[in-house]
């Protein structure tokens, strides 16, 4: 087992890390910007070092200073968490070629999988099915890209192949819109991911968005844990998320899920990963994987009752997966409600300090959150504060205690998006099942 580990992250997924190192008797070194001092993780690790002001890009965004505070701490292994750095492959190759452990995939995985061109043939290899599109990268030939649009059938989507979170992505439905299509998305890749490449897919229009948890040991040992339902979503973020997806049979899920770690298994995948769906008229089509731990990781630990921390820091020590597909069951039902420091209505960032928290309980709940009394939520970084996670036998029951613990929660201090979440939860066709990517947002513009 690792000895000692520097978390390079902050707020709940980096007190979420320093709570399976404890239970695995592994040191932690929390690496924290100057404007995180007082978070929750920092306070509770082993160690810790300031790796630079509050700017993202000077700290949690700066490999040297995550790497020094490796070596000055005598660390043997850097865990990435979500979001920043984790899936940076020159970061991972850094770590690595430093003589640290990346407590993820390796830098080549990253790079195949993070290109999304490069990432759908591997799939398409498996057995695993895609979206309709171009299997190569658009070129500047006007004709080509105006006769594979008609080719695929509009209405087609522009993405950026090194694009995510959303971004680098334009919807056409007309020929007349294409090119001044591609050249904007062009534009906007090239600012936002240094990476102006892009690909043509056919724009599913009512899909849901349904992703695949995989877990691979280095000895060859691929096993998923089941899917889960991100379809809520605004503005191509997730809101809500649940496993197992609401009318996802299990013929479905074994099928899907076998081509999964086939595909895993031929790239040599590492660690934990996402294989993510569009699924539309009873198909899926797959369209990324992210190479990391989700944020949603929490609704298939609750019923699976697999630890995927645990598990990325026993990969990480090179350990066998301690289970096989058929130790794998899928027991009860389980939701989470992201929890962000944002105005309900506007959706714009709200920090500020914390004058009360009061944290839900009872049967079924759980609470993965850095806050507490007195804490500040500064304004630099990503507005989740936390996750409220409701498990129970079945998704009513679940629902059921999520409404509980929407009611009993307090943050005091800021304003969240606590409200958004009960209309969300009390909403009829949110409770039947199986509402599309787009409903939340045309929800929203109804109000």
């Amino acid at each position: 087992m690792l000895d000692k580990i520097v978390i390079a992250n902050r707020g709940e997924i980096a007190l979420r890390i320093l709570r399976a190192c404890r239970e695995l008797g592994i040191k932690t070194v929390a690496a924290h910007s100057e404007a995180d001092r007082d978070l929750m993780h920092v306070k509770l690790a082993d160690e810790s070092v300031c790796i630079g002001p509050a700017s993202a890009l000077e700290s949690y965004l700066h490999i040297p200073a995550i790497i020094s505070a490796a070596e000055v701490t005598d660390a043997v292994g850097i865990h990435p968490g979500y979001g920043f750095l984790s899936e940076n492959a020159d970061f991972a190759e850094r770590v690595e070629s430093s003589g640290f452990v990346f407590i993820g995939p390796k830098a080549e995985t990253i790079r195949l999988m993070g290109d999304k061109i490069s990432a759908k043939n591997s799939m398409l290899k498996a057995g695993v099915p895609c979206v309709p599109g171009s299997n190569e990268l658009l070129d500047d030939n006007p004709d080509d890209n105006i006769h594979l649009a008609r080719d695929i059938g509009y209405p087609v989507i522009i993405k950026a192949a090194g694009g995510g979170g959303g971004r680098g992505m334009r919807v056409v439905y007309s020929e007349g819109a294409l090119l001044n299509a591609i050249s904007l998305t062009r534009t906007e890749a090239r600012s936002a991911f240094n990476n102006d490449t892009l690909y043509m897919e056919k724009y599913l229009e009512t899909p849901r968005h349904i992703e695949f948890q995989v877990l691979a040991d280095n000895h060859g040992n691929v096993v998923h844990l089941g899917e889960r339902d991100c379809s809520m979503q605004r503005r191509h973020q997730k809101v809500i998320e649940e496993s197992p997806a609401p009318n996802i049979t299990e013929q479905q899920r074994n099928k899907i899920g076998e081509r999964v770690c086939k595909a895993c298994r031929q790239v040599g995948y590492r660690g934990a990963g996402t294989v993510e769906f569009l699924y539309e008229h009873d198909e899926f089509y797959f369209i990324e994987m992210n190479t990391r731990v989700q944020v949603e990781h929490p609704v298939t630990e609750m019923i699976t009752n697999v630890d995927i921390v645990k598990e990325q820091l026993r990969i990480a020590s090179d350990e066998k997966l301690s289970f096989n597909q058929q130790d794998i069951r899928l027991v009860g039902h389980a939701i989470e409600c992201r929890i962000n420091a944002e105005d309900p209505d506007s959706f714009l960032p709200s920090p500020g300090t914390i004058t009360h928290f009061h944290s839900p309980g009872g049967p079924g709940i759980r609470v993965d959150t850095h806050l507490y009394n007195g804490y500040r939520v500064p304004p630099y970084y990503d507005s989740m504060i936390g996750k409220l996670i409701a498990f129970s036998n079945d998704r009513d029951s679940a629902l059921a205690r999520m409404c509980g613990a929407l009611n009993e929660i307090v943050i005091d201090g800021i304003k969240t998006n606590i409200p958004l979440h009960k209309e969300i939860i009390k909403d009829m066709a949110f409770r039947k099942g199986g509402t599309n990517i787009h409903y939340l947002e045309k929800k929203l513009r109804m109000k």
